[in-house]
């Protein structure tokens, strides 16, 4: 594993020393890395290697049992800090799209924006719709979640989270509850928004997306960080045999 990189005032998340367990169950053993500022970083590994703990522990969902996380120079395991505060800074893209079924497309993105950000209706409206229409889907904001295909609800998943105005987004395998002809649109989006400049961390296993769109590319397995580096050096000359099987495997 690559030696923790030394912090800078560009961190935009930063982990040190993370450790997770539940019960005798070691998921992670001690994680050391960095992302900065506009920098977009797939995490990549088989089932079970502790990627998605990681990536809910990176906004307090999972709280560690270890070590330290600072989003943006801010220790979020303090138990004194106003996580709250630090979240609205973060967005989250789940497996699961984990919208209201019960709203419609305008209102999953303007409750949030009200409640939280204490928008008024006409400002979280403007705003949604903005990201409706970066997402590709302004034409569907009186429609409700049951009516979109799996592909469009992630879709406005990610513009819901985008409404917050994060400044780092995290995103938990978006694709993979999705019937492969729906993944181009999702990850169209995601392209879009490296583009754009938006501080990423990606749990994937689309590895072609991982080598066009990372910055650097995670390898995870049994807890640990075994490779990381280029997409070009993990994903087409991996210098760990742990990555290379894994990789034979998936491509």
């Amino acid at each position: 594993m690559k030696a923790a990189t030394e912090p800078t005032a560009e961190s935009a998340l930063e982990i040190r020393g993370l450790h997770k367990s539940f019960g005798d169950l070691e998921v992670l053993r001690g994680i050391d890395f960095r992302i900065a500022q506009r920098e977009v970083v797939c995490v990549i590994g088989p089932s079970g290697s502790g990627k998605s703990t990681l990536l809910r522990c990176a906004n307090l969902l999972e709280r560690p049992t270890a070590g330290t996380v600072l989003v943006h120079g801010v220790d979020i395991t303090d138990p004194d800090v106003d996580i709250d505060r630090v979240r609205r800074r973060i967005g989250m893209v789940f497996q699961s799209f984990n919208l209201f079924p019960h709203l419609t497309v305008m209102e999953n993105l303007t409750i949030a924006q009200r409640r939280v950000l204490r928008r008024d209706q006409d400002a979280a409206v403007e705003v949604a719709r903005e990201n409706l229409a970066k997402v590709g889907l302004l034409d569907k904001e009186s429609g409700y979640p049951a009516q979109l295909s799996g592909g469009q609800q992630q879709r406005v998943a990610i513009a819901r989270a985008l409404s917050m105005g994060p400044e780092l987004m995290l995103f938990d395998e978006p694709t993979s509850a999705l019937d492969p002809e729906l993944v181009g649109d999702v990850l169209a989006v995601m392209r879009r928004l490296a583009d754009e400049g938006m501080t990423m961390m990606v749990v994937t296993h689309e590895m072609g997306f991982a080598r066009e769109v990372a910055d650097r590319v995670v390898f995870m397995d049994d807890g640990n960080v075994v490779e990381e580096g280029g997409p070009e050096d993990v994903l087409v000359r991996p210098g760990h045999p742990r990555t290379r099987a894994f990789l034979a495997r998936v491509t």
